[in-house]
Protein backbone atom coordinates (compact mmCIF):
# COMPACT_ATOMS: atom_id res chain seq x y z
CA UNK A 1 0.00 0.00 0.00
CA UNK A 2 3.11 2.29 0.90
CA UNK A 3 4.61 1.80 -2.28
CA UNK A 4 1.40 2.73 -4.44
CA UNK A 5 0.76 5.57 -2.66
CA UNK A 6 4.39 6.47 -3.01
CA UNK A 7 4.28 5.96 -6.70
CA UNK A 8 0.65 8.26 -6.98
CA UNK A 9 2.37 10.35 -5.12
CA UNK A 10 5.46 10.64 -7.38
CA UNK A 11 3.26 11.05 -10.35
CA UNK A 12 1.39 13.77 -9.18
CA UNK A 13 4.31 16.04 -8.57
CA UNK A 14 5.35 15.16 -11.90
CA UNK A 15 3.15 16.02 -13.47
CA UNK A 16 2.28 19.50 -11.57
CA UNK A 17 6.09 20.29 -12.53
CA UNK A 18 6.00 19.73 -15.94
CA UNK A 19 2.44 22.02 -16.16
CA UNK A 20 4.30 24.18 -14.03
CA UNK A 21 7.51 24.23 -16.58
CA UNK A 22 4.82 24.39 -19.30
CA UNK A 23 2.95 27.42 -17.72
CA UNK A 24 6.10 28.71 -17.23
CA UNK A 25 7.44 28.70 -21.13
CA UNK A 26 4.18 29.88 -22.22
CA UNK A 27 4.54 33.40 -20.08
CA UNK A 28 7.89 33.39 -21.57
CA UNK A 29 6.66 33.20 -25.06
CA UNK A 30 3.39 35.53 -24.76
CA UNK A 31 6.22 37.97 -23.21
CA UNK A 32 8.10 38.34 -26.45
CA UNK A 33 5.50 38.70 -28.47
CA UNK A 34 3.87 41.72 -26.09
CA UNK A 35 7.28 43.20 -25.96
CA UNK A 36 7.17 43.32 -29.71
CA UNK A 37 3.38 45.07 -29.83
CA UNK A 38 4.77 47.17 -27.06
CA UNK A 39 7.43 48.02 -29.10
CA UNK A 40 5.15 48.80 -32.15
CA UNK A 41 3.21 51.40 -29.98
CA UNK A 42 5.73 53.09 -28.85
CA UNK A 43 7.50 53.36 -32.17
CA UNK A 44 11.10 51.68 -30.54
CA UNK A 45 12.27 49.90 -32.96
CA UNK A 46 15.03 48.38 -30.24
CA UNK A 47 12.78 47.13 -28.12
CA UNK A 48 11.11 45.18 -31.95
CA UNK A 49 14.12 43.73 -32.28
CA UNK A 50 14.89 42.46 -29.23
CA UNK A 51 12.03 40.11 -29.92
CA UNK A 52 13.82 39.23 -33.20
CA UNK A 53 16.01 36.07 -33.64
CA UNK A 54 18.87 36.40 -36.02
CA UNK A 55 17.48 35.84 -39.63
CA UNK A 56 13.68 36.37 -38.99
CA UNK A 57 11.59 35.84 -41.92
CA UNK A 58 8.41 38.52 -41.84
CA UNK A 59 5.80 37.36 -44.66
CA UNK A 60 2.12 38.25 -45.26
CA UNK A 61 -0.30 36.62 -47.59
CA UNK A 62 -1.78 38.83 -49.77
CA UNK A 63 -4.69 38.39 -51.99
CA UNK A 64 -5.51 40.54 -54.84
CA UNK A 65 -7.76 40.37 -58.09
CA UNK A 66 -8.29 36.37 -57.00
CA UNK A 67 -4.77 35.59 -56.53
CA UNK A 68 -2.92 34.54 -53.58
CA UNK A 69 0.90 35.55 -52.87
CA UNK A 70 3.13 35.20 -50.09
CA UNK A 71 5.14 38.40 -49.93
CA UNK A 72 8.12 38.30 -48.17
CA UNK A 73 9.24 42.00 -46.24
CA UNK A 74 12.27 42.78 -44.77
CA UNK A 75 12.93 42.88 -41.39
CA UNK A 76 15.49 45.66 -41.46
CA UNK A 77 12.38 47.64 -43.18
CA UNK A 78 9.91 46.84 -40.65
CA UNK A 79 12.62 47.91 -38.07
CA UNK A 80 13.12 51.26 -39.73
CA UNK A 81 9.03 51.87 -40.49
CA UNK A 82 8.40 51.13 -37.02
CA UNK A 83 11.37 53.63 -35.57
CA UNK A 84 10.12 56.27 -37.99
CA UNK A 85 8.82 59.35 -36.03
CA UNK A 86 4.60 58.80 -37.64
CA UNK A 87 1.65 60.34 -36.11
CA UNK A 88 -0.50 57.82 -35.06
CA UNK A 89 -0.03 54.90 -32.94
CA UNK A 90 0.22 51.35 -34.16
CA UNK A 91 -1.89 49.58 -32.10
CA UNK A 92 -1.95 45.75 -32.97
CA UNK A 93 -4.15 43.98 -30.54
CA UNK A 94 -4.22 40.59 -29.97
CA UNK A 95 -5.68 37.36 -28.45
CA UNK A 96 -3.51 34.28 -27.67
CA UNK A 97 -5.48 31.62 -29.53
CA UNK A 98 -3.03 28.74 -28.95
CA UNK A 99 0.56 28.20 -27.76
CA UNK A 100 2.57 24.97 -28.64
CA UNK A 101 5.78 24.25 -27.40
CA UNK A 102 8.15 21.16 -28.03
CA UNK A 103 11.55 21.38 -26.35
CA UNK A 104 13.23 24.77 -28.27
CA UNK A 105 10.20 25.33 -30.77
CA UNK A 106 7.21 26.97 -30.01
CA UNK A 107 4.56 27.59 -32.36
CA UNK A 108 2.13 31.06 -31.45
CA UNK A 109 -1.12 31.54 -33.48
CA UNK A 110 -3.11 35.22 -32.70
CA UNK A 111 -6.20 36.75 -34.15
CA UNK A 112 -5.46 40.62 -33.94
CA UNK A 113 -7.24 43.87 -34.94
CA UNK A 114 -5.00 46.59 -36.08
CA UNK A 115 -5.57 50.66 -35.11
CA UNK A 116 -4.28 53.30 -36.49
CA UNK A 117 -4.18 55.51 -33.69
CA UNK A 118 -8.44 55.10 -32.74
CA UNK A 119 -9.11 53.72 -35.98
CA UNK A 120 -9.57 50.47 -37.56
CA UNK A 121 -7.40 48.95 -40.30
CA UNK A 122 -7.75 45.80 -40.58
CA UNK A 123 -7.48 42.53 -38.69
CA UNK A 124 -6.27 38.81 -39.25
CA UNK A 125 -4.45 36.06 -37.98
CA UNK A 126 -0.72 35.75 -37.00
CA UNK A 127 1.49 32.77 -36.78
CA UNK A 128 4.34 32.98 -35.19
CA UNK A 129 7.37 30.09 -34.92
CA UNK A 130 9.90 31.01 -32.10
CA UNK A 131 13.01 29.27 -30.85
CA UNK A 132 14.34 29.01 -27.16
CA UNK A 133 18.11 30.67 -28.15
CA UNK A 134 20.76 30.48 -25.01
CA UNK A 135 19.20 34.57 -24.39
CA UNK A 136 15.71 33.30 -24.41
CA UNK A 137 12.75 33.01 -26.57
CA UNK A 138 13.30 34.90 -29.90
CA UNK A 139 10.56 35.08 -32.96
CA UNK A 140 11.79 33.13 -35.80
CA UNK A 141 9.11 33.56 -38.66
CA UNK A 142 5.84 35.16 -38.75
CA UNK A 143 3.79 35.39 -41.38
CA UNK A 144 -0.04 36.55 -41.33
CA UNK A 145 -3.21 37.30 -42.99
CA UNK A 146 -4.81 40.86 -43.34
CA UNK A 147 -8.27 41.07 -43.77
CA UNK A 148 -10.99 44.76 -43.64
CA UNK A 149 -14.27 42.05 -43.36
CA UNK A 150 -15.31 39.84 -40.89
CA UNK A 151 -13.39 41.28 -38.01
CA UNK A 152 -15.37 40.13 -35.03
Amino acid sequence: MKQILSTLTLIAFTTVAFAQGKSFETDAIRKVITTMFDGMRKGDSTMVKSAFAPGVVMQTIVSRDGITRVRTDSAQGFLKAVGTPHTEVWDERVTFDQISVDASLASVWTSYKFYLGDKFSHCGVNSFQLVKLNEGWKIIHLIDTRRKEDCN
